[in-house]
């Protein structure tokens, strides 16, 4: 699985999950205040690849919702923030 994130515009976000002849393409809004909260040093393109394994762990890419911000899901998943926070805490590393 393939999992490709290109800036698309002021803090959106285009990726891109491909496995096999499988594509999905979502549009996600990642804002300053939530690298510092989720992710504090990293970069948004890191936490948006991990953000996705995060979901790809626990749905299949094409349950993703195609167009959203970044905190909604929280809301499908409460566990998100602190899940997050320990796997990207050993240390930010850029895509």
């Amino acid at each position: 699985m393939t999992i490709s994130i290109a800036a698309s515009g002021a803090s959106t976000y285009t990726v891109t999950v491909a496995e096999g002849r499988s594509r999905t393409v979502h549009a996600v809004t990642v804002t300053e205040s939530d690298i510092q909260r989720y992710a504090p040093g990293s970069s948004a393109e890191r936490l948006l690849e991990a953000s996705f394994e995060f979901l790809l762990e626990r749905e299949p890419a094409s349950s993703i919702l195609s167009r959203f911000a970044l905190p909604v899901i929280e809301r499908y998943f409460p566990e998100y923030p602190q899940t997050i926070r320990t796997k990207l805490a050993g240390g930010a590393r850029s895509t």
